[in-house]
């Protein structure tokens, strides 16, 4: 792997890492704030959760149309400055309302994915695009992995460590791209901006335009949008049907984070090669279904880690779907159109957390109709056979 693929890679999870290290944590720190129980806490945090994507969601297709003007690598670096100054700031926010504020600040800078995503873009071949767009899902997991764990054993030194420890992995990172990361993008390739690509509908509207593409894109979304289930509710749906304490739900993360890793580190290159693309996103989308539905129904916790791996072997999917979406883009497009799925991605992490964790909370309070805590996962496999038949007749009579 080259320097370039190891700062992005890094930058990526760095990113994730700072996502991901709250989860164990914030359920305690909504309670000990508001005095709610867990099943409104879960509440707070799909609010906390959308104000970050909400961020996210303005800001990606500003990045991206930025960064095909004046290069990835500045705009990378100025989003890794302003995160790690805001987990300092995040560290040490006395109130809910700093919380919030945070998320906000947060989200801007954490924009940067849809730019990682140009950069790989720019350096990689038609062959090995998906493999690359792999390693996007290996920071996610090895973020996911470690980052809970940080989260939750450093939360036991005061719940101002773990963002601390992130703004420090940020500002290294910061330093290792400002001082030995090139350009990927070349002067003879950038364009004007195009100000009315900022517009995240805009964005995703000049897409439609190439083949193939709208119906694909759908599908893209709505897999994000069921797979924001498990960041938005997975603390407080093992807490509240296993009794776990935050340790716990870091390691569980942790497990996931592993298997994840292996799955999109080591397995997406193989079976592209192996199957072809068309069969490698239909495969993945049905086994995601299918261990969203198991996940639903884990009445203990045992049940719960042996239906992990049919859950997790559904992430060959969307990489090899957005590889599939980037080679019907020109080069120079690839800012705005990585900046357009990250925007819509981020739409789906605004309205994920709140319909998931509004749904756990509706069948967890003490008045709900009937008490099923696997309720948001049960809706997730809805939404994700929706994107799976989308997905199949979109593909199923073109060559990929």
């Amino acid at each position: 792997m080259n320097k370039s693929l190891v700062f992005i890679f890094i930058t990526v999870l760095v990113d994730v890492i700072g996502i991901a290290i709250i989860i164990p944590v914030i359920p305690d720190i909504i309670k000990g704030l508001t005095g709610e129980g867990i099943s409104e806490a879960a509440t707070y945090g799909g609010l906390l959760a959308g104000s970050y994507a909400l961020m996210q969601f303005l800001f990606s297709p500003v990045l991206g149309e930025l960064s095909d003007r004046y290069g990835r690598r500045p705009i990378l670096l100025i989003s890794l400055l302003g995160l790690g100054i805001d987990y300092i700031f995040f560290a040490f926010a006395p109130t809910v309302i700093w919380l919030f504020v945070g998320r906000f600040i947060a989200g801007i800078f954490g924009a940067s994915f849809s730019v990682a995503n140009a950069y790989i873009a720019d350096i990689s071949t038609k062959e090995n695009k998906a493999k690359n767009f792999g390693l996007i899902g290996v920071a996610f997991g090895v973020g996911f992995m470690i980052g809970p764990v940080i989260g939750g054993l450093l939360g036991k030194f005061g719940t101002e460590v773990p963002f601390l420890f992130s703004a420090g992995l940020t500002l290294l990172n910061f330093m290792f791209g400002l001082f030995f990361i090139p350009e990927s993008l070349p002067k003879e390739k950038r364009r004007k901006v195009n100000f009315k690509k900022m517009i995240p509908f805009v964005s995703i509207g000049a897409l439609s335009k190439h083949k193939y593409l709208f119906g694909l894109i759908i599908a893209f979304i709505l897999a994000n949008l069921a797979g924001q289930v498990m960041p938005s509710t997975w603390s407080y749906f093992t807490m509240e049907n296993y009794g776990w304490e935050e340790l716990d739900v870091g390691i569980s993360l942790g497990v996931v984070g592993l298997l994840v890793g292996i799955v999109q580190g080591g397995l997406i290159g193989w079976v592209v090669k192996k199957y072809g693309n068309k069969k490698v996103i239909l495969a993945g989308f049905t086994l995601w279904t299918i261990g969203m539905i198991l996940f639903s129904f884990a009445y203990n916790q045992w049940l719960l880690f042996a239906f992990l791996p049919t859950y997790i072997l559904g992430g060959i999917a969307g990489p090899t779907l957005q590889g599939v979406i980037s080679n019907q883009v020109p080069e120079n497009e690839q800012g705005n159109l990585q900046g357009a799925l990250t925007s819509m991605n981020s739409l789906t992490s605004i309205i994920g957390p709140l319909i998931f964790s509004f749904t756990f909370t509706y069948f967890t309070k003490d008045e709900a109709p009937t008490y099923f805590p696997g309720a948001a996962f049960a809706l997730g496999a809805v939404i994700l056979i929706v994107a799976t038949l989308i997905a199949y007749f979109s593909i199923i009579n073109k060559k990929l």
